[in-house]
């Protein structure tokens, strides 16, 4: 771990100034760890620099001495990806939050890092536009963090992912030097997308102080269904179903039987805890199209054995609906003391037998594991309810998520949809890259940071040890 000398602080302090430096032991405590349970390490300073020139200048400094550097949002990375592994310090954007520009002739936004999603989405469509990205944190995250992870959400299968709505970035790289990519073009093939190349990349190869993000107008209207199943295999049906009939919903959400009585006892809406699956089925759009596209999808559900499908009756309950499976999370994280949220993929016609074999996995290693996701991408979320204390249940979890990803891979699929690799899932990695595969990345992360000072110990696995807590005081 670096340890940061006086000259070192003294020169993040010229360039920050003294508020915006913190290394007291309650500072760097905050900033130790994630929203993934059980990785920890103590950063040596948190610094949040005022301008952009600030962060490069910040950048530069960390590039002389060989400090490692974390970009860190709000801390809601579900794979440890912002976690200071090896020291060094923790860049926050609480300074960098503007919205620059909406240009609604380019039908564009330009904003910085530190700007939150939920009010990025309201700001906009105040406006009459939409920025479609929703992943469930929005109320929290920070659109840089978005941007470093590939943030999904409820909308993904209709309207795509995070990567889909950058149109070009501002980008600090590992010696300190800003480069500009992509911009408000429909069209750009100029060269490498290194655009494309720096969403998701976790903050291993740069830091991003601007994006400018592509939106499209406000839908008109939007209706919402629920779907209720007795049996899984139906469930799965339906949603291949739709899809083949050439209807994409805006939302097309899946809970097993576990998690809608935990949601319902959370939400206390009036969901039903007696089948086993339940769709949350959503489609935004002209009134026509949507009535007509919601009417096809209601008969699709029955078709295939649902109990019913009913239509929210209003705006209100139509949100309750969609908040109740926002706050699934939060629901199964009031059961244990540790909660561990997957993000295993696989192609939509294998969701039925995917979410058996987790539960055939969760049988065989006894532990509990709720289900729910995006069913319209196959993007599932094995939600593992344990306690870290339980050294020896712990090591039955590590074991039946590494054959959830085995799994996945077999069917298809890959390690994560959203969540990104981070360190949790970086011993993971091989299995759908292969060597090959990692040797690329690893000699692009050579050529951007050779010194390795970009969020290291992210992405390349050193062991097979999954969890850390080190250097905490």
């Amino acid at each position: 771990m670096n340890v940061i000398t006086k000259q070192m602080k003294e020169a993040f302090v010229q360039i920050v100034g003294k508020e915006n430096y913190q290394d007291s032991p309650a500072s760097k405590l905050v900033y130790s760890f994630d929203a993934t349970p059980e990785f920890q390490a103590m950063p040596d300073a948190v610094v949040s620099p005022r301008t952009k020139e600030e962060l490069a200048r910040v950048v530069k400094v960390c590039h002389t001495y060989g400090i490692p550097i974390v970009p860190r949002g709000a801390g809601t990375n579900l794979s440890a990806g912002t976690t200071p592994l090896a020291g060094g310090i923790v860049l926050l954007f609480k300074h960098l939050d503007r919205i620059i520009e909406l240009d609604e002739a380019n039908l564009t936004v330009t904003v910085q890092p530190g700007v939150n999603t939920l009010e990025l989405i309201q700001y906009v469509e105040d406006r009459g536009l939409f920025y479609p990205p929703d992943p469930s944190s929005m109320k929290i995250s920070q659109i840089g963090g978005n941007i470093s992870e590939n943030s999904g959400g409820l909308r993904g299968l209709k309207y795509g992912v995070t990567r889909d709505y950058v149109l070009g970035l501002e980008i600090v790289l590992a010696d300190g030097e800003i480069i500009r990519t992509g911009g408000k073009l429909a069209k750009d093939v100029a060269g490498y997308d290194l655009t494309s190349l720096m969403v998701g990349s976790e903050g291993t190869l740069g830091v991003v102080t601007e994006a400018i993000l592509k939106l499209v107008p406000k839908p008109e209207t939007i209706k919402t269904a629920l779907a209720l199943f007795e049996d899984m295999d139906e469930a799965a049906r339906a949603v291949s179903k739709i899809i083949a009939n050439r209807v994409i919903p805006a939302t097309l959400e899946f809970l097993d039987r576990p998690t809608l009585q935990v949601v319902e006892e959370y939400s206390q809406i009036g969901l039903p805890t007696d089948v086993e699956a339940v769709l949350l089925i959503e489609q935004d759009g002209v009134y026509d199209q949507v009535i007509q596209d919601m009417e096809k999808i209601v008969a699709i559900c029955k078709e295939e054995g649902a109990r019913s499908v009913s239509l929210a009756q209003s705006a209100e309950e139509a949100d309750q609906l969609r908040t109740a499976r926002r706050s699934a999370l939060s629901a199964l994280a009031r059961l244990k003391p540790t909660t561990i949220l997957e993000d295993a993929t696989v192609p939509r016609s294998e969701i039925a037998t995917m979410v058996k074999k987790i539960n055939e996995i969760a049988l065989k290693h006894r532990v509990q594991i709720c289900t729910f996701g995006h069913a319209g991408d196959g993007n599932l979320h094995p939600t593992c309810l344990t306690d870290a204390r339980d050294k020896e249940e712990m090591e039955r979890v590590e074991f039946a998520l590494e054959e959830i990803f085995t799994a996945a891979i077999e069917l298809g699929g890959t390690i994560t949809g959203e969540h990104g690799v981070g360190a949790m899932k970086a011993p993971y990695l091989h299995m759908k890259l292969g060597a090959e595969g990692i040797a690329v990345m690893e000699a692009i992360k050579k050529g951007l940071d050779p010194k390795n000072i970009m969020n290291p110990n992210k992405l390349f696995a050193k062991s097979n040890r999954k969890r850390v807590v080190v250097g905490v005081e």
